[in-house]
């Protein structure tokens, strides 16, 4: 940091359950970094950063953690008020990783082994079973060499959540209806069905493991920056890993023709569209125009509300235009009977006249 630079003091509260040791101030460079001001807090606290959220006294706002933002950018001042969150232990995300993709690796080759009829197992259930653990075994080995992660850990017991996906829905669920001696898998294959399915599941599995790799390579080993990514599937939909995952288990659905994997692929297509949505919110955010707007699943839902509630709009309005034209030909009946009527008087009085 230079030496020249003006030093700024900030008030230190608590938010939550507070840190032990928590300073009441902390005093930095102005230009000096957020990354500085957590580290700073996290060493006078005797804690770890990960566990730290420091928002702003002013607008609550969250001040993040990055070695490019400066303090001074943030609009924290002289004796402004900062709010620090303990979050609790922490777990990296790589560690998260690992043991959610870890269950069904497990759990598939026990329930494979053992539930099958005395015959053993068929030919649609090894091949549900191979399906099975080579997508697994691809999630960790992408864990472990091509992803790279923006946030460097999560709060500990939320892995109790995320992996009861994989180890109960992916795992025990799928493996257990499939590999049954009376599950739809144990019957003869039909080609018709299962090569098509292998191919959807090869296109799913290579577009997905292609997409990591395009992300990956967004960002340099250990930072957060973000860019614009390009290739197959980005045309089409913001998070085409997503798309790509989709494609890959319905293949393995196809194959084991179970409503297990179809219960598994509806419970992840629910976070996945979230998180599709924030990712195109964010893309939109940071880029503007630059930035080409996709199709994520909220969209696609949007667009067919959109064109459901244009189709009622029509619908109503055509039963107005009918409804009109109805009233108008009532009214001309009307006009015409009366006009009639009168003719039928005037000839009557006419008569009487004569």
């Amino acid at each position: 940091m230079a030496s020249n630079s003006k030093s700024v003091t900030l008030s230190v509260r608590p938010r939550g359950k507070p840190a032990k040791k928590l300073p009441e101030e902390v005093t930095l460079t102005s230009n000096g970094s957020t990354f500085d001001l957590y580290h700073e807090i996290a060493r006078t606290a005797g804690t770890s950063v990960h566990r730290l959220r420091i928002t702003k006294g002013s607008d609550g706002s969250v001040v993040p953690n990055a070695k490019s933002l400066s303090v001074h950018s943030t609009g924290l001042r002289e004796q402004s008020t900062v709010y620090v969150k303990d979050l609790g232990p922490q777990l990296g995300w790589r560690t998260v990783f690992l043991v959610e993709y870890l269950g069904p690796i497990l759990i598939h080759p026990i329930l494979y082994a053992v539930l099958p009829s005395s015959s053993g197992p068929s030919q649609l259930q090894t091949l549900t079973f191979a399906l099975i653990i080579i997508h697994f075994v691809k999630r960790e080995l992408e864990t472990l060499f091509i992803h790279r992660f923006s946030a460097a850990t999560m709060p500990l017991l939320n892995i109790f959540k995320n992996s009861a996906h994989y180890w109960l829905l992916a795992g025990a669920n799928i493996a257990f209806w499939t590999y049954r001696p009376f599950a739809p898998a144990a019957g003869p294959s039909n080609p018709y069905i299962t090569y098509p399915a292998i191919l959807l599941y090869v296109i799913g599995e290579v577009g997905n493991l292609y997409t990591h790799v395009v992300l990956r390579n967004l960002r340099s080993r250990g930072g957060k920056e973000r860019g614009i990514p390009q290739g197959w599937g980005f045309g089409l939909v913001t998070c085409p890993n997503y798309m790509f995952e989709t494609v890959a288990w319905v293949g393995v659905g196809l194959v084991a023709w179970s409503w297990s994997g179809v219960v598994f692929l509806v419970a992840a297509l629910v976070p996945m569209g979230r998180w599709a949505r924030k990712k195109e919110s964010r893309y939109r955010q940071e880029f503007g125009e630059v930035y080409r707007a996709k199709r994520n699943w909220a969209q696609v839902r949007g667009a067919a509300e959109n064109l459901n509630a244009r189709r009622q709009h029509e619908l109503t309005r055509l039963e107005r235009k009918q409804k009109l034209a109805v009233e108008t030909q009532d009214g001309i009946t009307g006009i015409l009977s009366e006009t009639q009527q009168l003719l039928a008087n005037f000839q009557n009085q006419k008569k009487r006249a004569e």
